[in-house]
């Protein structure tokens, strides 16, 4: 089958953390990024081995699947992995890095003594046992939405606020994957012109509903009847609701980025609006934000902080026709930042363009990069 090759320049920052990209090629639907150098950004400190037996809870799933998959990429030191799932998974195998481990329930997860639970497994799931494994000196990291507004709790990006985090924080909470990505491309604009207000609209991939939305997707896009995880069909078509409606009006993952922006940014006086909608997409989200800041900027400073800021891939080169898309974010951790220009109906507003794998530094990414950060800091 023949081949387009799309070739993109982009230029390779002086820091160690940047990427040199070569090629891109796109056979049919999949896109492969051929990468001469690359760094995790969070490794454990010293370069030293510090082994660790982890769980992953709810490890059938697909975000659990995925959490497999990014530790076993980032080399996270792992000597025995403990996969745990419902009682309905108990006894199937799951493979991580050539190995088959068999699924164990909650009560022989925390017999187990893992270092670190990787939760990914409901708001209620996590509610009742992250508790327990936590009381028995197990660090639980939560990728539901069951800790992130609780005040004893932390909610964290790692490059935002793993400072914050203490041997004491046996539950920590890992944020919405829309936040996540918006929060690590707004953090350094904030710090250097400080966040009045964001408006932001997001385009939200199908996989942030699970395996039963993406089965309804191909589905409908071969014609076949099947599950439906929306109530109404999602291929050819948009959805403006995410999650359940509340009595203002919004929904709560409306709400979500609202909330929890402000408790992660560590600044109550930022103002959020948010409308997030369902696109039949698979790659990643994608998010339009508007943000004004109290102080004037320079736009090239603007993309020069970006393209500084860890985590963060700048695409913007119209003149290219580069930008970010869900194609170029599928199965990276970055997130990509372009359409950077400034909103000429009112002062100190720009106006750009995020997208991320909500799979990968959305959820998996994120888990697993918060658990570098404690090995690395001897929190485990």
């Amino acid at each position: 089958m023949a081949k387009t090759r799309w070739q993109c320049r982009i230029r390779k920052r002086k820091s160690t953390k940047s990427l040199r990209f070569s090629r891109l090629t796109i056979d049919d639907s999949r896109l492969i990024i051929l990468i001469n150098q690359k760094k995790s950004l969070l490794q454990i400190a010293g370069g030293q081995e510090d082994k660790r037996k982890v769980a992953v809870v709810g490890a059938t799933g697909l975000v659990g699947t995925k959490m497999l998959q990014v530790l076993a990429e980032r080399n996270f030191p792992v000597t025995e992995l403990v996969p745990v799932a419902s009682e309905r998974s108990v006894g199937k195998e799951v493979e991580f890095k050539g190995e088959k481990y068999k699924v164990v329930n909650m009560t022989d997860g925390i017999a187990a003594k893992p270092a670190v639970a990787i939760f990914s497994a409901g708001g209620s799931t996590s509610l009742e046992w992250a508790p327990r494994f936590a009381e028995a000196g197990i660090t639980v990291i939560d990728n539901s939405s069951a800790w992130r507004m609780d005040p004893t709790k932390k909610l964290v990006v790692p490059e935002l606020n793993a400072d914050a985090l203490t041997a004491a924080d046996k539950i920590i909470a890992n944020p919405n994957c829309s936040t996540i990505q918006m929060v690590v491309a707004l953090n350094p604009l904030h710090l250097k012109y400080k966040i009045k207000r964001i408006v932001v609209s997001t385009y939200q991939s199908v996989t942030g509903t699970g395996k039963k939305a993406v089965d309804q997707l191909f589905n409908e896009r071969r014609g076949e009847e099947g599950v439906m995880a929306y109530k109404y069909p999602i291929d050819l078509n948009v959805i403006p609701q995410i999650d359940v409606f509340l009595d203002n009006g919004y929904t709560k993952e409306e709400m979500k980025m609202v909330n929890e922006t402000k408790k992660i940014m560590r600044d109550d006086t930022i103002r959020v609006t948010a409308t997030t909608v369902r696109i039949p997409v698979i790659g990643g989200h994608s998010e339009s934000v508007n943000v004004e800041f109290e102080h004037d900027f320079d736009i090239n400073e603007v993309r020069q902080l970006l393209s500084e800021a860890p985590g963060v891939v700048v695409q913007d080169n119209p003149a290219e026709a580069l930008y970010p898309m869900p194609l170029w974010a599928h199965e990276r951790d970055e997130v990509f930042v372009g359409r950077l220009r400034r909103d000429e109906t009112q002062p100190n507003t720009l106006n750009m363009w995020i997208v991320s794998d909500n799979l990968r530094k959305g959820a998996a990414t994120n888990a697993v990069q918060i658990a570098e950060y404690l090995a690395g800091k001897g929190l485990l």
